[in-house]
């Protein structure tokens, strides 16, 4: 998905986040109990202009929970493996 905003760009500046679909939706759906169901809040992040400036906010700060840019917890964990192990090949070649 092609964020018009750019996700490189300085993440103290959170002013994507006003153009998010979840803004003025309750956090809490956000965050579910652990087994609870995602879907929901997967949905509000489908189409989203700034879901991938979202994930990208998520993975570069170490958001360990709820749902950010569309993905869970565990598919977070698993893109930050993903480029540890891309940079760690870089720096080995």
């Amino acid at each position: 998905m092609e964020s018009k905003y750019d996700a490189a760009s300085d993440f103290d500046d959170e002013s994507w986040q006003q153009h998010a679909n979840c803004l003025g939706v309750d956090p809490d759906l956000f965050f579910p109990e652990r087994g609870a169901s995602t879907r929901e809040a997967k949905e509000v992040c489908r189409g989203c202009v700034v879901r991938d400036d979202c994930l990208e906010f998520a993975l570069r700060n170490g958001e360990k929970f709820g749902i950010w840019g569309g993905l869970s917890e565990r598919e977070r964990r698993r893109i930050r493996r993903q480029r540890a192990q891309a940079a760690r090949s870089v720096m080995g070649a």
